[in-house]
């Protein structure tokens, strides 16, 4: 029994934003391609704002190879879900190429952004919203 594998190299990272996760894989190919979840990212992001967003990592470090990337997306918004994304390329981008790592630091495409809603504390409304004080 023979069997013939083709191995693709890929190069693996994970980005995250608030609660958002993205797990990456970017082959090199012909043509670029990003699929979300088992979509195009025409369909998994609604807006063309969100799509440049996701795309980012690729369009300003002015890479001229092509990737087929393909991601698993879970938690957070649409929002956070499409920087969590470009987070992860430009990790993965990393991985291919560390040159690319003084473009993609001076972007802001490296950072991870932790801010998340702060947990609403006991006898107040909310994380720091007091209930209305009277007098009488």
């Amino acid at each position: 029994m023979t069997t013939t594998e083709v191995k693709t190299k890929y190069f693996e990272a994970v980005g995250r934003r608030k609660t958002a996760i993205a797990r990456v894989r970017i082959t090199p190919a012909p043509k670029q391609s990003i699929v979300i979840n088992d979509k195009t990212s025409a369909d998994y992001f609604a807006t063309a704002e969100m799509r440049m967003i996701a795309e980012a990592a690729f369009v300003d470090s002015k890479i001229a190879q092509k990737f087929k990337v393909t991601a698993i997306l879970s938690g957070g918004g649409i929002h956070s879900q499409s920087e969590a994304l470009r987070h992860a390329i430009a990790r993965a981008l990393l991985v291919y190429d560390i040159e690319l790592r003084k473009k993609l630091k001076k972007l802001g495409f490296l950072k991870r952004d932790p801010r998340a809603k702060e947990r609403r504390k006991f006898g107040l409304k909310k994380a720091r919203k007091s209930p209305q004080w009277s007098k009488r």
